[in-house]
């Protein structure tokens, strides 16, 4: 197959480009991609006239991704199904932590289950696709609330049956204000047998390209004394945040 050397070339400084943040100088660019200047200016004003490329001018003209590179992307995060992007980054997620993992979304007060996926060997969940729980003793639907202000989280609190369905479980608005300010702090939620006596859950909140949360995801497994919850919440965090990107969400 013959590749085309400057179409190539193009899509390599795109790419460095969106890695940068900030945008980047034509001379860093030729040296980090080993570009002759000629040919590399020749692309970037293609490009700039094309609306793949914006140009910030100062001492230096600094050169960024534009709009018509982000409307292209996100034509092909609309045009899949999340479902799609979501179970297979699930399906890694639980071999690489060997746990259960869910992806959910809120309806009223309750949390759905929308994707499920087990590792080699599974624990035995209540949870199955299609089931709902209810938001206040689930790290999916804490997680979901931590992206919400108080005001919207005791709106939905009011219309909370909360019954004690474990010792640990949250039993009034107060307490589960309290519980989602601390998930708001660290990034992610954890279920601490509040469901299930026997089961310790981590979730964080799953953004689109508006920057709306979507739903969560989650890691399930049989409660461990030894087992470092907080380390497992900030794996989660990070996966969260490529799946969130992949679905359009910029930080």
């Amino acid at each position: 197959m013959k590749i085309n050397r400057t179409t190539e070339r193009s899509i390599q400084i795109m790419q460095l480009i969106a890695k940068s943040g900030e945008g980047l100088e034509m001379d860093e660019i030729c040296e980090k991609l080993s570009i002759p200047r000629t040919s590399c200016y020749d692309i970037l004003v293609t490009l700039v006239h094309m609306g793949m490329l914006e140009t910030i001018d100062g001492v230096k003209r600094i050169y960024k991704i534009g709009i018509n590179a982000y409307r292209i992307g996100m034509s092909y995060t609309n045009n899949r199904n999340i479902s799609e992007i979501i179970a297979p980054a699930l399906k890694e997620l639980s071999k690489e932590l060997q746990k259960t993992c869910f992806f959910g979304v809120m309806e009223g007060n309750k949390i759905v289950y929308i994707s499920k996926c087990e590792p080699e060997n599974p624990i035995i969940t209540t949870a199955t696709i299609g089931t709902k729980n209810p938001v206040y003793n689930t790290s999916l639907g804490k997680a979901i609330l931590s992206t919400m202000s108080e005001d919207k989280i005791r709106s939905i609190a009011k219309e909370i049956d909360f019954k004690p369905v474990t010792r640990f479980t949250l039993t009034d608005a107060d307490a589960l204000v309290k519980n989602i300010e601390i998930s708001k702090a660290r990034g992610f939620a954890l279920d601490e047998r509040e469901l299930e006596e026997h089961m310790e859950c981590v979730g964080v909140p799953i953004f689109d390209e508006k920057r709306e949360c979507i739903g969560a995801i989650s890691a399930s497994s049989l409660y461990r004394k030894d087992e470092d919850y907080i380390a497992l919440g900030e794996i989660l965090k990070k996966r969260g945040l490529e799946i969130s990107k992949s679905l359009g969400f910029m930080p």
